[in-house]
């Protein structure tokens, strides 16, 4: 074959997003129909050129989605139907399968078609002329009736590399059926960057020199589609770009069956910032980091705070001569502008800090502090010392901003916990496979007044934040806002067994935003607590800055911190200080 070297800078790659069907393949994710309908409508406004919706007829849900998408079509996206070559022996026409497919409405269909000799004889069970039939027969029926279809040629690097010839015959009836688009797919996910840039160079030479076009003289468009399962999705799918492929298929977040699919959060920026392709807008791509947070928070997964470009760490800066460098510059330590992605730069606080640590993250909470004021060191070696008990404040930055404003007799105190008890009762319920009814009495001080409050809950954690919110609501309405998250428990120091210290991490929301506090006892109740307290506090922090007249500009902040000082805190009381819950023990 002679080299013809492909376009390499086409006008725009296609975004081609499978989350819908592709990821919801991935163990112990689930999607309803309102939550596919949602996912839709965000990687619409992302920009992606084409959105998979499932295979209709598969499932009743996914013939659902796509008569609502019918009702309140998509704005910008490509709805696309996904289905299979007939079965072996039919026909197409009459094939029931393919009914709900062009029932579906959509303009375009993607029908997958085996390309390894290996499955037909042993997946299909039939031979390797009925399978090129097959795929010549689903595609020419299809056309038929109006639909443009990309043909996923599944199994194609395997296939390749087995039984070229066979392979090649497999495109060449799609092609002669009339697809518009030839992707070409790693299924099992095994196949090397080197590999997939020879293959992929090699079928686009062979395509040239065969010269097929279609009426408008159109050769027909590669793409490619990508598993993880060697961890390199993301790498072999810029392989094939760079080979001339213009459609690149995806997921949000990389969810897909066993390891995944090619996340299309890391490969539309590396497209796009690094490599100069256009995927979608500028303005479009500043909303990723957001678009990936909500699609996790909808499919109900922990969003991978280490992902690249859009994960919650990705721009980081914890060590303190990373962070020293970085607010000179930001390309010492930061590959891209974070606000590109839509993401943010991020210092974190941990016995690993320096000054510049502690003077930026004062800066972001709008705290007046300077790098000669002493308290800035004060600061430091309290976190030092808090961290050697096994605080840890960069996954609470919350109580960290608690911590500084205290520093420098900012800290409002809405209330203080005087005491509170617990008594848990296993008996009644001792069928319920460890489920154990517990009571929480809780005194507090709030405005003056001491309340003692009861409530009860399912373990002594959840009754203890019942009594908490009970005994606060009817002062702070908006505590009813509030709920948890996330609660998380450490064990430090295991040697010591039942006496061993415990860290328990907190994440409240009331909504809108979230924040997480921390607390460290060797009773892990006590440990829980003083994270329920400060989280109630930031919260009520929260609520009172962004509803005084000035938010967090000027004055506003600090009037209030100043208000609640003076109604809340009595100095004298060493009790009244929120962090001091030591007489749970």
């Amino acid at each position: 074959m002679k080299d013809c070297q492909p376009n390499l800078q086409p006008a725009k790659l296609q975004i081609y997003d499978t989350t819908l069907r592709d990821g919801a393949q991935r163990e112990g994710l689930s999607l309803s129909i309102e939550d596919k309908v949602r996912i839709a409508r965000k990687l619409d406004r992302l920009g992606v050129a084409f959105i998979e919706g499932g295979w209709p007829g598969a499932n009743p849900k996914d013939g659902e989605f796509f008569r609502r998408i019918q009702a309140e079509p998509l704005m910008n996206a490509e709805l696309v139907a996904f289905c299979s070559t007939r079965r072996p022996g039919a026909k197409a026409n009459e094939d029931a399968m393919l009914v709900p497919i062009v029932a579906s409405g959509t303009r375009l269909v993607t029908v997958f078609g085996k390309s390894w000799d290996l499955h037909v004889t042993e997946g299909l069970r039939t031979t390797l002329d009925e399978n090129l039939a097959m795929i010549t027969d689903t595609i020419t029926y299809l056309r038929s009736r109006d639909r443009h279809i990309i043909y996923d040629a599944e199994h194609w690097f395997d296939g390749y590399k087995q039984n070229p010839e066979y392979a090649l015959r497999t495109l060449e009836a799609a092609i002669a059926a009339g697809a518009e688009w030839l992707v070409f797919c790693d299924t099992n996910g095994g196949t090397l960057p080197s590999e997939i840039e020879t293959i992929v160079k090699q079928v686009g030479n062979w395509l040239s020199e065969r010269g097929d076009r279609d009426s408008k003289g159109i050769m027909p468009k590669l793409g490619i589609h990508t598993h993880n399962d060697s961890g390199l999705a993301v790498a072999n799918a810029l392989a094939a770009v760079q080979q001339g492929v213009t459609m690149i298929q995806g997921t949000i977040n990389g969810y897909g069956e066993r390891c995944g699919n090619a996340n299309l959060c890391t490969l539309i920026p590396n497209l796009q910032l690094k490599m100069g392709w256009q995927c979608i807008t500028d303005e479009q791509l500043t909303q990723l980091s957001e678009v990936s947070r909500q699609v996790s928070e909808i499919v109900n997964l922990a969003p991978d705070e280490h992902a690249p470009f859009v994960g919650l760490s990705a721009f980081a800066h914890k060590g303190g001569i990373h962070v020293s460098a970085v607010q000179r510059n930001p390309l010492t330590y930061e590959h891209i502008a974070p606000e590109q992605v839509g993401n943010s730069r991020r210092i974190v606080i941990s016995e690993q800090a320096g000054l510049s640590n502690i003077l930026s993250k004062a800066k972001a909470c709008g705290i007046p502090l300077q790098k000669d004021d002493p308290t800035c060191r004060q600061i430091l070696q309290k976190i030092k010392d808090l961290e050697q008990l096994g605080y840890q404040f960069e996954a609470a930055e919350a109580s960290f901003e608690l911590l500084m404003r205290d520093a420098i007799a900012q800290r409002p105190h809405f209330f203080s916990v005087l005491s509170f008890q617990i008594h848990s009762d296993a008996a009644r319920h001792s069928d319920r496979h460890g489920e154990v009814d517990s009571l929480a009495t809780v005194k507090v001080m709030v405005k003056g007044q001491e309340k003692l409050t009861a409530s009860e809950g399912n373990g002594p954690v959840s009754a203890l934040d019942a009594a908490l919110r009970k005994s606060l609501v009817k002062f702070y309405p908006a505590i009813a806002q509030f709920y948890l998250t996330d609660y998380k428990v450490r064990i430090l120091n295991s040697n010591a067994g039942t006496d061993a210290k415990t860290r328990v991490l907190i994440e409240s929301s009331n909504g809108d935003r979230r924040w997480t506090t921390v607390g460290v006892s060797t009773n892990i109740i006590a440990a829980s607590c003083k994270a329920l307290v400060e989280g109630l506090e930031y919260g009520l922090m929260l609520y009172e800055s962004q509803n005084s007249p000035n938010h967090l500009s000027d004055r506003g902040l600090s009037d209030f911190i100043e208000q609640n000082i003076e109604q809340n805190y009595d100095r004298s009381n060493p009790n009244n200080q929120i962090g001091a819950i030591n007489l749970a023990n």
